[in-house]
């Protein structure tokens, strides 16, 4: 087996990786042999056995498996931030024995672990608290000859809100709430609005169908509608009264002017579905010319090459979680061009919400999730 293959095995990194918090940080707050292997186990079964367990539906105890699935990503993201904080710290370990004498460093060694094992604590807490509480962002677009009909036109937002096993009937009849209460003209769902079955989660899913707008509520797949059951979770959306575009486009009329709201199935729908190719020229094809504003949602912002090409006005996008939190939020963008917020792409305005939830864990530090209010504005000469 060559030395790459062992390397990017994820056995190894299960073992390594805890295997490396647990020698530096325990290490270093004298616990002894015994201690270490402990702590490192216990990284293991937290982050590792318990997911998967519970992914796998290993544990049969509906009551039981919740809990597992709360330890399990408590754990993810409290293992993920201990990371980064212990090998910031042996950074700056390595500094000390650089500039100080041998004795001061060591001084440093054990204080330096209790404030890393203290700042991963504060960060998991703090990012869950900003985790289970979305904030209304307000964002105006500006569009190049918007009709003044069209002037301060809005759109409720909510996007990726993985309704799962830690995202339940209660966080989302809160989101219900909030988005109703922001009065917009039309709501817009941008994908990722699931992480499971209709059979699992249509319970926690039902207050939807309490959504309400002036010109309706509408959805577009994300990828884990795809990895959850498309077909059924399209049906069950439709069942709660929301309309799912595929590809395709409705010409609203507000105030006398025309607006056209499309959307395209997400950009990894074709590995699913050969017929689900998304397409955004399909989507606004047979549409009106003098429409006042041309909008397409679409789940990834990776999605704008293609509405730009095509010739809508704004694309109002999700996906990127903005990193979800820190320090991943410094890092997405480099995979991502659109992260978080507003862009410009051509003649296309691209705004890409950072999700109204979460995936895996309840942490969103640095990084609030949000419920966004789109007004459409002129653009100024």
């Amino acid at each position: 087996m060559s030395l790459r293959r062992v390397f990017l095995n994820p056995l190894w990194l299960v073992l390594s990786l805890p295997g490396y918090i647990a020698w530096r940080e325990l290490s270093a707050l004298s616990v002894g042999p015994a201690g270490v292997f402990a702590g490192m186990a216990l990284l293991i079964v937290c982050c590792a056995v318990i997911p998967l367990a519970v992914r796998n539906h290993a544990i049969r105890n509906p009551a039981l498996a919740d809990v597992l699935a709360w330890v399990g990503v408590l754990s993810m993201g409290f293992f993920s931030s201990l990371f980064v904080f212990t090998v910031l710290r042996d950074l700056v370990l390595l500094g000390a024995h650089v500039f100080l004498s041998a004795g001061q460093a060591a001084a440093w060694v054990a204080p330096s672990a209790q404030w890393t094992l203290a700042l991963t604590v504060f960060v998991t807490f703090v990012g869950f608290l900003i985790a289970r509480r979305p904030q209304i962002v307000e964002v105006d677009i500006p569009v190049t000859g918007l009709p003044e009909a069209l002037h301060g036109f809005s759109i409720a937002q909510i996007s990726d809100v993985h309704v799962g096993p830690t995202i339940r009937r209660g966080f989302v009849a809160r989101i219900v709430a909030l988005v109703n209460g922001l009065q917009a003209d039309l709501i817009a769902v941008t994908g990722d609005l699931v992480d499971g079955s209709v059979q699992q989660l249509s319970l926690h899913t039902a207050p939807l169908a309490g959504l309400a707008a002036r010109h309706g509520v509408y959805f577009v797949t994300g990828n884990h509608e795809y990895y959850s059951g498309e077909r059924a979770w399209t049906a069950e959306i439709r069942r709660l009264g929301l309309r799912v575009l595929k590809n395709e486009h409705v010409v609203l009329s507000h105030n006398g002017a025309s607006l056209v709201l499309a959307g395209v199935t997400d950009l990894s729908a074709h590995h699913f579905d050969a017929a689900q190719h998304s397409d955004p020229e399909a989507a606004l094809r047979g549409s009106p010319a003098d429409a006042g504003a041309k909008i397409l949602l679409a789940h990834q912002p990776n999605s704008a090459a293609g509405a730009a090409d095509a010739g809508f006005d704004v694309q109002i996008s999700g996906h990127t979680h903005g990193g979800q939190f820190w320090p991943w939020n410094l890092f997405v963008r480099f995979f991502q061009p659109f992260t978080g917020g507003l862009y410009k792409l051509k003649n296309l305005s691209v705004y890409v919400s950072r999700g109204t939830g979460y995936w895996g864990p309840p942490n969103r530090f640095g990084v609030p999730s949000e419920i966004t209010r789109i007004r459409l504005i002129p653009a100024t000469p």
